[in-house]
């Protein structure tokens, strides 16, 4: 009997260390997302095709709903990594944070907005924005301040040419629009096609080609969390690199298979649609590098939108040792 269960002792031992040589020690890695978008494609698709597990992470995913409620998340140890805007890890700067927020993989590299008109208009130009009222984005937040750089660019004075509307929360835009309130709006996808579908209003101009190239969405976390968990970092950063290049080499109708899930309320040909428009204006980042020179981009808008204190230094704010590692296959 005592031999019996020394067998099994020991045979159960062996099954652990197999079991845990194959997992390499699962750590898990909390990710607070600031909205739940089809524009973090590559995000959903390293979940659902398991290359965080593959990578031996255990991912918990949660909405935190506004870049404000993200960054509060992640300071306080609510998350580990966030998935926000850069323009947050700035805001934190410049408040004297004595942890600073680092930037280490880039997932979307455009602004992801649609200028949505509620008529149809065949010849659009930016100056038949002149007097109209335009429900527009959040004070302060990479939507709000891109639809500025742009208006601006295209010598609109948006706080003097136009009525602009800035005090509906993010997630209410798209109703109030819908319930009649603005003549333009920008919203994202798969509103802006849902609107088209339904008659409500009409995509008349991308932000994002209009903007040019800038770190429009980034995972984030603290120097202190980064300085203690390098490998899993790594490992997150892989997982994320192998959901861009798969987003990158399939199809949009591929790609809307794989994220539905996520998306339960939305069409398939909607949520195929959204993607393509997406893949067409080269949205997705195929890397998670976040180079200087976007880097430089998005604190130009920042300055154009009156809320950059003082620019940042590229080298304190972001890292892109894991990025290029990913990038690398090393």
């Amino acid at each position: 009997m005592k031999r019996l269960l020394s067998l099994g002792l020991a045979a159960s031992l062996a099954l652990t260390a197999i079991i845990s040589g194959c997992s390499g020690g699962t750590e898990k890695i909390r990710i607070g997302e600031v909205t739940r978008s089809l524009f973090y494609a590559p995000q959903y698709v390293a979940l659902e095709k398991g290359f965080f597990k593959e990578e031996g992470l255990e991912v918990e995913l949660s909405t935190t709903w506004g870049g404000d409620k993200t960054m509060t998340a992640l300071l306080s140890d609510g998350i580990d990594v966030a998935l926000v805007g850069s323009e947050t890890s700035i805001y934190v700067a410049q408040q004297g944070a004595q942890d600073p927020v680092i930037n280490f993989a880039q997932l979307t590299q455009t602004d992801g907005t649609f200028l949505v008109s509620r008529k149809k208009i065949d010849n659009f130009s930016f100056d038949q924005l002149k007097g109209s009222v335009f429900l527009g984005q959040r004070k302060g937040g990479m939507p709000q301040m891109v639809g500025e750089y742009v208006l601006k660019k295209n010598k609109i004075d948006p706080h003097a040419d136009l009525e602009l509307i800035q005090n509906i929360e993010f997630k209410n835009v798209a109703s109030a629009f819908a319930s009649g309130t603005g003549e333009f709006v920008q919203l994202f996808e798969p509103e802006a096609s849902q609107f088209e579908l339904n008659g409500i209003g009409h995509v008349v101009a991308s932000f994002g080609k209009e903007s040019g190239t800038v770190p429009y969405t980034v995972f984030m976390t603290k120097q202190s969390y980064l300085d203690k968990h390098q490998t899993a970092i790594q490992k997150f950063t892989n997982a994320i690199y192998k959901g861009q290049q798969w987003v990158a080499s399939h199809s949009p109708k591929e790609i809307a298979e794989v994220i539905a899930p996520y998306f339960q309320d939305i069409k398939p040909e909607i949520l195929e649609s959204s993607i393509k428009r997406y893949l067409e204006q080269g949205s997705f980042a195929t890397d998670p590098i976040l180079d200087e020179t976007e880097w430089n981009q998005l604190q130009d808008i920042m300055d154009s939108a009156g809320e950059l204190k003082q620019r940042m230094d590229y080298a304190k704010l972001v890292n892109t040792t894991f990025a290029k590692t990913a990038k690398e296959g090393k």
